[in-house]
């Protein structure tokens, strides 16, 4: 005989598969004609665009660019400073069990290093290696059976249990576009280097959509007419609108920024100023925090239960945090020697994050590219330093089983010669984090009674308590309930049971 069942559906986001991977890409370049020859290589930087990303049967597919900006000494007399602009395309395939064209694929980029060759004075080798984060997750609605209807003779353990469902997804692309002014006494030579970072990462809910808010930082060096390189740091507003059907302010997102294309060309209109457009896709996954009651177990004291068990991976204690950081460090560069600095570039890395005592750890580095014209030579270098960080963020609810996705942006740097010829760093970070747990649960699938022909004669057992024992388990093994036995040993607190204690269990046997 079938019991009746209440079911419930629950829509389930559970990560598939997570790969590290690394793609490199490398060209040989041609130095354009209106171009001198190239003697040596001052900096080379990049910036990583992803045109398209996909999710096949068993694979993924990258498709995506590096926009290289290379800074070099020309072959002459004069020593002059040039650049050269060009993109590495690239495409990557990777293999992940188990995926397919339903899932949900999340990519975090980073361009490790990017660097330049000379082959002759005419043609250079550019090498770069990005490092790619692959999260693939699936959305699924399980089935479960939430509760019994007609279960007078059925004992039942419920357990509640708080989770993060996913509510729905969306995304929108944004364009960001200004004119960058430069300083009016300059004559605009040609771009050398180029930097973004998105910070200032913030969301409003209403009405059924998202508005995603953020500022791109661009940090653009540039060649004017007396060979002199300056830099300029910029900032245009980001904001989206994404559709997501019955969202509220009682929701957590987790809001993601990929930068697809990038123009910057010199203002042909207005003089003194540089043209920029970038576009960027906003992706958004919206989580519905909910507590559900969940059947662990159930039996019946009178007759044979049979029952269907299922294990599902939910997911637990989302959060969303951000916290700012300011690293500030004085080092001893002799090379600098007072010298002005021209440009520079930072890229962050993550070297350990642990989870201790309700707090992420972070131990990480900077590595900061400083160009700078060199009194000695009077020509432009670089010098290159390590710049070591530690910060923590509070996380209360989380473990060293939780999941981590942690993204860092530069909000702001200043770097100060002083009088003793030491550096002064001052650089501001913006940690990003996307923290969460995944558990797997037994939820039932079905439940039915298994005929059985006997006699139930009531008597009574002698038990004497074990370890892992629980009243329940006592309950369920002689086919009594945790009410009749508490009630017969005057037991107050059903969860305290002591080893050794002899217990009186009335029971049913056939």
């Amino acid at each position: 005989m079938a019991i009746e069942t209440l079911k419930e559906s629950l829509l389930v986001n559970q990560m598939i598969g997570k790969v590290k991977e690394n793609i490199i890409t490398e060209e040989d370049v041609i130095i354009p004609d209106v171009k001198p020859d190239i003697l040596s290589t001052i900096h080379t930087s990049g910036t990583v665009c992803i045109y398209k990303k996909e999710i096949l049967d068993g694979k993924i597919k990258i498709e995506g660019g590096v926009q290289v900006y290379v800074v070099y000494l020309a072959d002459g007399t004069e020593s002059n400073i040039r650049g050269i602009n060009t993109t590495l395309n690239f495409t990557k395939i990777i293999d992940i069990k188990d995926v397919n064209s339903n899932m949900n694929l999340e990519l975090k980029t980073n361009l490790r290093d990017v660097d330049c060759k000379i082959i002759n004075g005419r043609k250079i080798n550019i090498k770069a290696v990005i490092d790619v984060n692959v999260f693939v997750y699936s959305n699924q609605n399980v089935e479960f059976v939430k509760d019994v209807n007609n279960a007078e003779q059925v004992q039942i353990l419920k357990n509640e249990v708080c989770i993060n469902s996913l509510l729905g997804m969306g995304r929108t692309k944004a364009y960001a576009k200004d004119t960058i002014t430069i300083d009016n006494t300059d004559s605009l030579a040609e771009i050398v280097k180029t930097n973004f970072n998105i910070i200032n990462k913030e969301i409003k809910i209403s009405y059924n959509k998202v508005l995603a808010k953020s500022d791109l930082i661009i940090n653009l060096a540039y060649l004017n007419e007396n060979n002199i390189v300056k830099e300029i740091n910029w900032k245009i507003p980001v904001m989206g609108f994404i559709d997501i059907q019955n969202i509220s302010e009682e929701n957590e997102c987790t809001i993601n920024y990929e930068i697809k294309n990038i123009l910057i060309k010199p203002n042909s209109i207005e003089e003194h100023s540089i043209y920029v457009e970038v576009e960027i896709e906003i992706e958004c996954s919206a989580f519905d925090s909910k507590t559900i009651n969940i059947i662990k177990d159930l039996y019946s004291p009178r007759e044979n239960v049979e029952i269907k068990q299922k294990n599902i991976v939910v997911m637990q204690d989302k959060k969303i945090m951000n916290q700012t950081c300011n690293i500030k460090e004085k080092l001893n560069i002799p090379e600098l020697q007072n010298n002005k600095i021209s440009a520079s570039e930072i890229k962050p890395r993550i070297i350990k994050e642990s989870i201790e005592n309700g707090k992420i750890i972070y131990e990480g580095e900077l590595k900061i590219t400083l160009i700078y014209v060199s009194k000695m030579s009077n020509r432009l270098e670089t010098k290159i330093i390590t710049v070591p960080f530690n910060t923590n963020v509070d996380c209360e609810d989380l473990d060293y089983n939780s999941n981590l996705i942690t993204n860092i942006e530069i909000c702001s740097s200043e770097f100060n010669v002083l009088q003793d010829e030491s550096l002064q760093v001052n650089v501001e970070i913006e940690m990003n984090i996307d923290a969460n747990r995944m558990s797997k649960i037994n939820v039932i699938d079905s439940v039915n009674f298994v005929e059985e022909d006997c006699n139930k004669i009531y008597s009574i057992v002698v038990y004497f308590v074990k370890p892992g024992d629980t009243l329940w388990k006592i309950a369920k093994r002689f086919k009594s309930t945790v009410t009749a036995i508490s009630t017969v040993n005057e037991i107050e607190d059903e969860n305290k049971l002591n080893i050794g204690q002899q217990l009186f269990i009335p029971k049913y046997v056939c």
